[in-house]
């Protein structure tokens, strides 16, 4: 009596079931795209960038006075103001391969090797903390070939020809990171010559413990190097007596009488370029007697 209502209702029921999962099925596939789509999220606060610090009042004053005493020619108190901002700020870029030139320059002036030496080393100092500040600086890496030159001459032989193969990569990086600036081409000019001109145990000693001699030395391209460094600043005389004596080198003698005609005409403004302006015109004078010499040879002939 009561099955026969039980088994009408099972299709009933059957059909609910599909409706129900249908609608289910339905609700769930409409949902899908709203899950998927991922809402933009906004933009971390890490990538951010950082806020640059203000440059400290106190070291911008000091190297504004370095800056300025170096451009007069002071170069002991200019040096004195970049050790001061050194003390308050270590990394300084700036002061540090500044110190290292002006370093150079005053120790050159000492004939006491130890003096000479201690300003040197101090030099050395300066110039690597500057290529570990800014490993790409030019500044920085003719600082180091500057002071690995000036170093050389004091060492024995090995240290002396092993500064020389250091020197290769600095002055090479600071032409080519900055090509406009003519003490960089001098330097390399004059790294090209001293190689070329290793003695002959210098020869023999960097081949048979060294490797052979650094590769690149060579008078065509210090001549080069120099003519560039005389083109991008005429008025400096030390450009034109290094142009003049490798002018010397390869026979070319009306060449080195031209530069040394012009480098005599300038006014020498420090001790320094008074000493270089004495040695062209000493220079110049041996070629014009060289040269009178030569006319009145050919003249006897006749």
């Amino acid at each position: 009596m009561f099955v026969f209502p039980l088994l009408r209702l099972r299709p009933l029921f059957r059909s609910l079931a599909c409706l129900v999962l249908l609608v289910l099925w339905g609700l769930t596939v409409g949902e899908t795209p709203a899950q998927t789509t991922t809402p933009p999220r906004p933009a971390a606060r890490s990538a951010r960038a950082a806020p640059v610090p203000a440059p400290d009042p106190a070291i911008t004053k000091l190297l504004t006075e370095a800056l300025a005493l170096q451009a007069d020619y002071h170069e002991s108190q200019a040096l004195s103001r970049y050790e001061q901002v050194l003390a308050k700020a270590p990394a300084t870029y700036e002061a540090l391969w500044r110190a290292a030139v002006l370093s150079v320059r005053i120790g050159n002036r000492y004939t006491d090797e130890t003096r000479k030496a201690a300003y040197f080393s101090a030099a050395r100092l300066y110039a690597n903390r500057a290529l570990v500040v800014n490993p790409d600086g030019a500044e920085g890496h003719y600082a180091a070939g500057l002071t690995l030159a000036t170093q050389a001459p004091l060492l024995p032989l090995r240290g002396r020809l092993l500064a020389y193969r250091e020197m290769r990569t600095h002055v090479y990086q600071a032409t080519e990171l900055r090509p406009d600036w003519a003490e960089a081409w001098q330097l390399l000019g004059r790294w090209h010559y001293r190689v070329d001109h290793y003695s002959l145990l210098e020869r023999l000693y960097s081949r048979l413990f060294l490797g052979g001699v650094p590769v690149g030395g060579s008078t065509l391209l210090a001549l080069e190097a120099l003519r560039t460094a005389h083109a991008l600043d005429s008025t400096r005389i030390e450009y034109a007596y290094d142009l003049a004596r490798v002018h010397l080198n390869r026979s070319q003698q009306t060449r080195a009488t031209a530069v040394l005609q012009a480098a005599v005409e300038l006014t020498p403004v420090t001790a320094d370029e008074l000493v270089v302006s004495r040695q062209c015109r000493l220079l110049l004078e041996q070629l014009n007697r060289r040269q009178r010499r030569q006319v009145q040879r050919y003249l006897k002939k006749l």
